[in-house]
């Protein structure tokens, strides 16, 4: 029998979908456009927005004899061991192949956030901790750990990394957005998409767009923002990703914008995606997003109106399961309701991608070999530097910290004792172990009371909770401030508990109405404070709260955005010294609880001013952070006004010395300042970075190469422009304060630039031998 040439690897993959489309049905076809979450449990707990509602119990026979298209999270919806996951995840496949007429097998999905959603798997730290790192090869690095995890179990494709810009702390989500400036966001993210797919894992970005402008700060509200900061902060993180990372599939996101919901937008999904920035991938729709169309922004009557629009705008995928996209659409098509050139398009790019991953060939198995160790020591070493370079020390203004190595320890607070404080919501143990209450967690996790124990052997350290995260008790107060008025030092550990739809303090539809501490954990602090033993504040949250109430009264303040399975012995190991601070604040820390939303990402009208009684000034800026050593900014380049075109590139250095007594690392951080544009811009914004890791004595020259493409802007007229003019190229530790600063005028005319323009300001550094 003569090999089909949809089966022949050596033909291009373009030839041999097309080959395959020719010879499927309407039905097969559709097939491939949907999931089958074959373990929702319309019984359990939630672990996606509605899930109860829109969970149905399939008839899988029925569904699999036209193929399928995707496997929904066998790994991700209740506890599973690996090995057994695997096995049963391979024999799903072979079922799958053997149901349809071409033996083609489904793409399986999951979570992974910050890690692989699985059970016994690392826990990483959550997004902002990458973007404290401001690390972006260590990022890669995990990304690849994900990858080959995923991998091992026979996964295919990973729905990561969030890629929305921080423009409210009071969401919910904060915790899984790296930080409020889209160009580390852009970096860092792209960093991880390069670690995930280098590993063969198809990367998903989300989501696409507008989703973190949710008015007021609640999950799924209408987004208002303009069509500047759409296309100067919420939209360049995507293209960066994309062009820079290679990521093959993007999620929409399940807002509306000025009326049109993302998944309904083929001015976004289509025109903006595909035709401008050449996208070739997958679009994939958020869980129950086409059906969303229907019932929560009734934009359709029906769902085969939803299928209608969803496909017309570019979703390629229905996700988790199917609902508008089965039974329905194919009699749709066959009136003539639905064009079914608009399945055609949606199956060859699905299609595509199992071409590209090998689901099409013939010698295709979805086993695996060997043994699966989803948490291997490399995965902790990996977590643990992570969490060590993503710790923020805000403030030490008495050299409180590090502890001395025999000092009486009182440590207090609901996130000392409790290994889950640790955790993200998108971690197995916080998003789906809450529904299994009798399984263990899967890892091991220490605490921070457990590793500061192990740090300082010769401490007393002694605990009382105080309070819980969220409940309004007060009854442990009296016992936690007795022992810290019996202590030299009290180390109040205190923050947030991950969860899911109002079950946490933090994470997806967890969100709030101001930046108060959680619960009654101010009034703790404020009892530990009045006992007259320095506190040392250690905050473990998903989101930074407001600290102006304590600015005079803390020894020193430390910041952990939920730094994963070993962010307990990271902590620890900033308390003790063995580890010095290097992390830098990827969001702002208010001062205040209220006057948000507000970003450093600021006009002239959004900074503080003597019209209004609002201070939205933060109390520590968006990239501080101090250490336990000290740097000095030496030799600068650029100290003359110079003059380029606005097609230009400009060079600027500087050497950064570690004149301390322990390594350390240093941020130096680039901002642009344009002084006068056609439309208001930011007062500053960051545009460049590098993270020098530097000995005792040691010297380093660090360079930046700055593009005139990095000052472009979407002008008036709606189209991104360079406009000539004067700049300031502002270096810094961090966006509030200026070591050097660089004028730098553009010449020539107003230059339009699109999505070819320079996203990257590139950077180097080299050791400066010891003079002498």
């Amino acid at each position: 029998m003569t090999t089909p040439a949809w089966r022949d690897p050596a033909l291009p993959a373009a030839d041999r979908v097309a080959d395959l489309l020719s010879r499927m049905t309407l039905e097969e076809k559709t097939a491939q456009l949907y999931g089958v979450w074959v373990g929702a449990d319309a019984e359990g707990g939630e672990v996606a927005p509605l899930q109860g509602e829109m969970s149905r119990v399939t008839d899988w026979e029925g569904l699999i004899a036209y193929g399928l298209g995707q496997l929904t999270r066998s790994f991700g919806t209740a506890p599973v061991d690996a090995a057994a996951g695997a096995r049963a995840l391979a024999a799903a496949q072979r079922r799958i192949a053997a149901a349809g007429r071409f033996g083609i097998p489904a793409l399986a999905h999951e979570e992974c956030l910050a890690g692989f959603t699985a059970w016994g798997a690392t826990a990483y730290p959550v997004p902002p901790a990458w973007g404290a790192s401001f690390d972006p090869e260590l990022v890669e690095e995990m990304g690849r750990r994900i990858g080959a995890d995923l991998r091992s179990v026979g996964v295919h494709q990973g729905l990561a990394p969030v890629l929305d810009v921080a423009r409210d702390l009071r969401w919910g989500r904060v915790e899984e957005t790296i930080g409020e400036d889209p160009y580390l966001v852009g970096t860092v993210g792209a960093a991880y998409v390069r670690g995930l797919e280098s590993a063969g894992v198809v990367a998903t970005l989300k989501h696409f767009a507008g989703y973190a402008g949710s008015a007021g700060a609640r999950n799924l509200a209408p987004v208002r923002a303009g069509v500047r900061e759409l296309a100067d902060v919420v939209l360049p993180p995507f293209e960066l990703a994309l062009r820079e990372g290679g990521a093959r599939s993007v999620m929409a996101a399940y807002t509306e914008t000025d009326g049109v919901p993302a998944s309904a937008d083929p001015e976004l999904l289509t025109h903006l995606l595909r035709e401008e920035w050449g996208f070739t991938g997958t679009v994939v729709a958020d869980y129950f997003a086409v059906a969303f169309l229907r019932t929560l922004h009734r934009v359709a009557a029906t769902k085969t109106e939803a299928a209608h629009v969803a496909l017309a705008a570019g979703i390629d995928v229905e996700l988790p399961t199917v609902d508008c996209y089965g039974s329905d659409l194919v009699a749709a098509v066959r009136t003539g309701d639905v064009p079914e050139s608009l399945v055609d398009r949606a199956a060859r790019r699905v299609l595509l991608q199992k071409c590209e991953l090998g689901l099409l060939d013939e010698d295709f198995t979805p086993e695996r070999e060997g043994p699966v160790d989803l948490d291997p020591p490399g995965n902790r070493a990996l977590a643990r530097r992570l969490a060590e370079e993503s710790v923020i020390l805000l403030a030490n203004p008495t050299g409180l910290l590090p502890l001395s190595p025999a000092a009486r320890i009182a440590v207090v607070g609901p996130r000392a004792a409790d290994p889950l404080a640790m955790l993200g919501c998108y971690s197995f143990p916080s998003h789906v172990l809450p529904h299994h209450p009798d399984v263990p967690l899967g890892i091991e996790i220490p605490t921070v009371l457990e590793s500061l124990r192990a740090e300082l052997p010769d401490a007393e350290v002694k605990f009382a909770e105080g309070c819980g995260v969220s409940d309004p008790d007060t009854s442990g107060f009296a016992e936690a401030v007795a022992l810290a008025a019996d202590a030299d030092v009290c180390v109040a550990v205190l923050g947030d508990r991950a969860g899911l739809f109002g079950r946490g303090t933090s994470g997806e539809g967890c969100d709030v109405a101001d930046l108060e501490l959680p619960g009654v954990q101010a009034g703790l602090l404020d009892a530990l404070v009045a006992t007259g033993t320095p506190v040392a504040l250690v905050l473990l949250t998903g989101r930074p709260y407001a600290l102006g109430r304590w600015e005079a009264q803390l020894g020193a303040s430390v910041q952990a955005f939920l730094p994963g399975e070993e962010g307990g012995t990271a902590v620890a190991g900033v308390l003790s010294g063995r580890v010095n601070p290097s992390g830098r604040l990827p969001l702002s820390v208010p001062r205040d609880p209220g006057g948000q939303p507000w970003t450093y990402l600021q006009p002239p009208l959004g900074l503080p001013s003597e019209v209004s009684a609002l201070d939205p000034a933060p109390l520590f800026p968006f990239g501080h952070g101090l250490s336990y050593t000290s740097f000095a900014w030496g030799e600068f380049s650029s100290a003359e006004p110079v003059e380029i075109g606005t097609d230009g590139v400009y060079d600027l250095a500087l050497s950064v010395r570690n004149t301390g007594e322990r390594a350390g690392a240093e941020v130096v951080q680039l901002y642009l300042h344009d002084p006068v544009a056609s439309v208001t811009r930011p007062e500053v914004r960051l545009i460049g970075y590098r993270r020098l890791e530097l000995e005792p004595g040691e010297e380093r020259r660090v360079s930046f190469r700055f593009h005139a493409d990095l000052a472009s802007f979407t002008g008036r007229s709606g189209s991104r422009i360079v406009e000539p003019g004067l700049l300031e190229l502002r270096l810094g530790p961090s966006s509030a304060e200026v070591r050097h600063t660089a004028q730098v005028t553009l010449t020539g005319p107003v230059r339009l630039v699109g999505p070819d323009r320079v996203l990257r300001c590139e950077t180097a550094d080299a050791r400066v031998a010891p003079a002498g």
